[in-house]
């Protein structure tokens, strides 16, 4: 069984998560840490839990959701795992950090990539890979219908949607993405976003303003 661990970090107040299995290994996803009281508080939970990182996946290369990329890669010798764009996502996120100003050391380029249908084994459970871009062009939600989870970066909010103003977004994409990929899941599937407290797929068919 999977378990989920949720920090909130940098400006952005990203959610990072690491996702834990019976073993006592980790995935790393969005790794949002950006000074190194965030980094601490990253690694000494990693520490002090006892687990092994075996892999850093990245839902998409939005700046607050890369922040932390250099440091977990070669804190624990993890290459980066993604969706492969046709945009440049890691130049992207570079100018992004200039724009506003904010300290980043680059990301590595992704060296592992995934592709909607992948299926990533994980101890005793399997987490899917879906693409739904609009958000970004590069986002990727994995979920695991046995697990009930779904770690779902900025595409669902609860009672919201991930912003489509930015370079590579796509509105009306990410409204067909979430009605066709998302809601045709089960509703009892709770969401971990990357932003804000935690939902449901039912709860959100149901009440989200952007689809009523």
């Amino acid at each position: 069984m999977i378990q989920i661990k949720k920090f909130t970090f940098n400006p952005f107040q990203e959610n990072s998560y690491l996702l834990i299995n019976e073993k006592e290994e980790c995935i790393v996803v969005d790794p949002g840490c950006f000074n190194s009281s965030e980094e601490k508080t990253l690694t000494n939970y990693i520490q002090d839990q006892g687990l092994t990182p075996i892999k850093l996946i990245n839902t998409h290369f939005h700046i607050d959701h890369v922040l932390g990329n250099d440091f977990v890669s070669k804190t624990y010798n993890l290459p980066i795992t993604a969706y492969k764009s046709q945009i440049d996502m890691v130049a992207m996120a570079l100018r992004s950090a200039e724009m506003y100003r904010i300290p980043y050391k680059p990301s590595p380029e992704p060296t592992e990539f995934l592709e909607e249908g992948d299926s990533i084994n994980f101890g005793d459970s399997n987490l899917k890979v879906l693409f739904v871009p609009g958000h970004a062009p590069d986002h990727i939600v994995l979920f695991s219908e046995e697990e009930n989870i779904m770690i779902g970066g900025d595409v669902l909010f609860k009672g919201s949607i991930g912003r489509t103003d930015l370079p590579g977004g796509n509105h009306h994409d990410l409204i067909d993405n979430i009605e066709n990929k998302i809601f045709t899941l089960p509703e009892t599937i709770k969401v971990y976003s990357g932003h804000g407290p935690e939902t449901t797929i039912g709860e959100e068919k149901r009440t989200n303003p952007f689809f009523k």
